[in-house]
């Protein structure tokens, strides 16, 4: 039943696949969503007591039935301290528990996008990304630790009070609960229609995300090319598309509300007049009318409760698709790390690779060695597939054909994400993270001591740190806020350093320094000559320092 209440033929995965991705996603989070089953059980138990302690107090004070008024209101005393013990804790579960839940989930997907493949990433925006990692991991952890074991304590206050009114009237317990199998009907339409609105809301939510995070991100271009006046236009259009779906959901929801809300209330009012025809033949007490109201409501507000956990599923539904098309992403190869002992080349024999869509082939047929301790340049015109061929490299990307191989004196491993751990990469331009210079270079070697920082800092020419008031620990906003870029590129380079490995990749890594800096941060890499260094470069002073050169382009050599 649930399947088919759920599963659209134009949705990407079908619901039994997603209830079983829910299933597998609340391991972990399972002491949490029992300890609300149980605090809702209690609380279930608490409100139906209340029903009986207010009948038996009314009555008391009514004459209609012998015992102590005292005794009665203390009963209604106790009850409610335990009702403000199970809300404190409730809020104790949520807030400490579930923010627990909520890291572990959104550590659990970052751990997965940090493990895919490079390739594929790119079909979604970063701000998409973070939108989903931010909102649709709370709306799943949410729904898995409160939503549903909350409904197992609706549907238990359904029953309980049900049960409970069937003891006192039957006749009126079947009037209260005969309305509900035409609701049921017709959530099946609504659930249909909400989770197509709500899909498309969560869209454009992402949308907005996204170019709000392009425009903080890139403002500097953003004002230098006065195109703001374009991205908030871009930013209008998306609100409006936003609004659009948000107010075609609301009046679906208003709408279905309304119809839920004026069958609930026909029957509650026909509840009322049967309870007080009762009353006024003398057939019930006053106190037991109103346990009939009480009742009443508590078989009504857990089925309100239901019927609202249509707009919960289809929530959770949406969000955990938008989650799984994020696991969904191709993995790289997993296991342990091959690393290599002592000097190492890179050999490519009769490698070709093309871009997805493309039809030129950005690197053809190349075959090239990179030896033990060897310094190479890479050159080419913009296009020519230099950075394509570091990718391939790194094992971000693989050939198409040919073979790509790191080796040593022991032997050849064909290059993978798991041979990464051999190299050291420097990429062009400020790749620094925000923090202090201490936190960056750590990233290179988490295990630097103060020593080994200021050895590699001297090797990249960034004395200059130890010159600022707070040397390492200086703090630096994101990409390096505060240093110009020379000074943001030569503390990459002395973070690559800390990283010591074989074979040292540097993609237009001097481009912002002066020529007398350049010169002397090639001479005290190269220096050692332990290492591979590969450089992608246009600056004559780098081609100076290397033996060999690998021009790329139309004609390879």
């Amino acid at each position: 039943m649930l399947p088919r209440l759920f599963h659209k033929k134009e949705e990407k995965y079908p619901a039994t696949i997603i209830l079983r991705w829910l299933w597998q996603t609340s391991r972990g989070n399972r002491r949490q969503a029992l300890l609300n089953v149980l605090l809702g059980l209690a609380d279930v138990a608490v409100s139906l007591g209340s029903v009986w302690a207010i009948q038996r107090a009314i009555d008391t004070a009514a004459g209609t039935r012998q015992g102590s008024l005292w005794m009665a209101v203390g009963v209604m005393a106790a009850l409610i301290a335990c009702e403000f013990a199970i809300s404190i804790g409730r809020v104790w579960v949520k807030n400490i528990l579930g923010i627990r839940a909520q890291n572990r989930m959104q550590w659990r997907m970052m751990d997965r996008l940090l493990s895919s493949e490079w390739r594929g990433r790119e079909k979604y925006h970063s701000g998409d990304i973070v939108n989903r990692l931010e909102q649709d991991t709370t709306t799943v952890v949410t729904f898995l630790t409160e939503t549903l074991p909350g409904a197992l304590s609706v549907v238990t206050m359904f029953i309980g009070a049900f049960l409970y009114l069937m003891n006192m009237d039957t006749v009126l317990a079947i009037i209260t609960v005969a309305i509900l199998p035409l609701f049921i009907i017709l959530s099946r339409v609504y659930v249909a229609r909400m989770r197509k609105f709500t899909r498309m809301v969560r869209s454009c939510d992402s949308r907005v995300q996204s170019i709000l995070q392009e425009t903080v991100q890139h403002r500097m271009v953003v004002k230098t090319l006065e195109c703001g006046g374009s991205m908030l236009g871009r930013l209008d259009d998306s609100h409006t598309a936003l609004r659009t779906h948000v107010r075609k959901r609301t009046e679906f929801s208003v709408v279905s509300n309304l119809i839920l809300n004026t069958g609930f209330s026909l029957g509650y009012l026909v509840a009322f007049l049967w309870s007080a025809m009762r009353l006024y033949h003398h057939t019930i007490t006053f106190g037991a009318m109103t346990a009939f109201l009480q009742l009443v409501y508590r078989i009504q507000g857990p089925a309100r409760d239901l019927m609202r956990l249509a707009p919960a599923f289809v929530a959770v539904f949406t969000a955990a698709e938008r989650l799984m098309e994020l696991e969904d992403m191709p993995q790289e190869e997993q296991g342990r790390r091959i690393r290599l002992a002592g000097p190492c080349g890179v050999r490519l024999t009769d490698v070709s690779y093309t871009y997805d869509g493309g039809s030129r082939r950005i690197v053809d047929r190349l075959t090239f060695d990179f030896p033990p301790g060897s310094c190479t340049a890479i050159l080419g015109e913009t296009g020519a597939g230099k950075t394509t061929l570091v990718r391939i490299i790194l094992a971000l990307i693989r050939p198409q054909k040919g073979r790509a191989e790191i080796y040593d004196a022991s032997g050849a491993h064909d290059i993978s994400p798991l041979t990464r751990c051999n190299f050291v990469y420097v990429p062009q331009g400020n790749t620094l993270l925000s923090g202090t210079i201490r936190d960056n270079l750590l990233l290179g070697n988490p295990k630097a001591t103060d020593d080994d920082m200021r050895r590699a800092l001297q090797t990249a020419c960034a004395d200059f740190v130890f010159d600022t008031p707070d040397g390492l620990d200086t703090v630096t906003s994101e990409t390096g806020g505060g240093l110009s870029e020379g000074q943001a590129q030569r503390i990459a380079i002395a973070r690559g350093l800390l990283r010591d490995r074989a074979v040292m990749l540097f993609d237009e890594a001097t481009s912002a320094l002066d020529m007398e800096t350049e010169r002397l941060l090639l001479h005290n890499i190269l220096n050692t000559k332990d290492k591979t260094v590969i450089f992608i470069t246009h600056r004559p002073a780098v081609v100076d320092y290397c033996d060999r050169v690998l021009k790329v382009g139309k004609e390879m050599s």
